[in-house]
């Protein structure tokens, strides 16, 4: 989850299909970032171990050595062999942040500009401006080596099982917008399984396959990302309002009764305050089912720390911020015509 915030001052004379207008000028934001960027995930400091340069972060057990895995029913890193559990603690000086918009924006324009400045000095002229990542790392348990490609910045060890994160990618300095903040789990793996089969045993003229996949195919949590924007707007319009009325008109058998409407003139001036509107950062997913889930319970987020995500798939945004405020805008626009139609 990550959090940017942004004013936005529809024109009061455009129409809902013209063209956007453009964002309000702004004081251009301090080049080096905002200074919270390099003060996230402060509860995983020092918690856990590091390997391969610090890429990677694992928990072991106390108890057996094992690596522990987060606990959903308990909200706890707990071990799946010996049974240990301990407290994730969150430290009272680290807080949810919500990010310059503006800001935000002109720091991804800076860092882009570095690395592909970075890579052309290198002689890398193909890749310049590419910023796709490759990572190894070897398995802390058995030694194998794991690739990352892309935005998978956690999963587990293909050949022992074993969870590793790969730590660098949240980082400020791999290019890359930080996380502010996480919502756990809140539903256990045997309780979304049995919701999930009692929906597919609902399915009547479901296919066999897709009974069988649903009960007995695997079923793994995975955290997505998604972007937060917060947007104080203010609006004016002018037009009219159409008031129905109905006329009986004709006689004998033609007589019959017509809606009409009268016509008014209407304008006005509001402000509205836009919290927390929703974007999935991710691409690869039928998004009309991802609205469907909504509301995410954000009041049950935390800051971000890497313990909660031991044992779980995690993705990193692959869909760029400015894109993504595109469709917060469009969300927004509409709200804000439906309520003018409705004043």
């Amino acid at each position: 989850m990550r959090s940017v915030n942004d004013d936005m001052v529809p024109d009061p004379n455009s129409h809902p299909d013209d063209r956007l207008p453009p964002l309000p000028s702004g004081q251009p934001g301090d080049p080096d970032g905002p200074l919270d960027l390099r003060l996230r995930d402060a509860a995983t400091v020092g918690i856990g171990q590091t390997f391969d340069a610090g890429e990677g972060r694992i928990f072991p057990c106390d108890g057996c050595g094992a690596d522990l895995e987060f606990r959903i029913g308990d909200q706890k890193l707990a071990c799946p062999y010996c049974g240990h559990v301990r407290d994730i603690v969150l430290s009272p000086d680290v807080h949810l942040v919500e990010q310059d918009f503006r800001s935000m924006l002109e720091k991804l324009r800076h860092w882009r500009d570095q690395e592909a400045q970075r890579q052309l000095e290198a002689g890398d002229e193909e890749h310049a401006g590419d910023s796709t990542t490759r990572h190894e790392l070897r398995c802390d348990s058995c030694g194998g080596n794991i690739e990352f490609v892309g935005t998978l910045t956690s999963t587990h060890c293909p050949y022992c099982g074993s969870p590793v994160q790969l730590e660098k990618a949240h980082k400020c300095q791999e290019h890359r917008i930080p996380v502010d903040g996480v919502l756990p789990f809140q539903i256990e793996n045997e309780h979304a399984r049995r919701n999930l089969s009692q929906w597919v045993d609902s399915r009547w003229f479901a296919p066999n396959d897709f009974r069988r996949y649903g009960v007995e195919g695997k079923f793994n949590g995975v955290y997505l990302s998604y972007y937060t924007f917060d947007s104080m707007t203010f609006t004016a319009y002018v037009g009219q309002r159409g008031e129905h009325y109905w006329v009986t008109v004709g006689s004998g058998k033609n007589r019959r009764r017509e809606r009409r409407t009268r016509w008014y003139p209407a304008s006005g001036r509001f402000q509205r305050f836009f919290d927390d509107v929703l974007v999935l950062a991710n691409t690869g997913l039928n998004r009309k089912f991802m609205l469907a889930l909504e509301p995410w319970p954000l009041l049950k987020g935390v800051p971000f720390n890497q313990q909660m995500l031991a044992g779980y798939m995690a993705r990193t945004y692959d869909i760029e911020l400015d894109t993504s405020f595109g469709e917060a805008r469009e969300r927004i626009d509409a709200a804000i015509h439906s309520e003018v139609c409705q004043r």
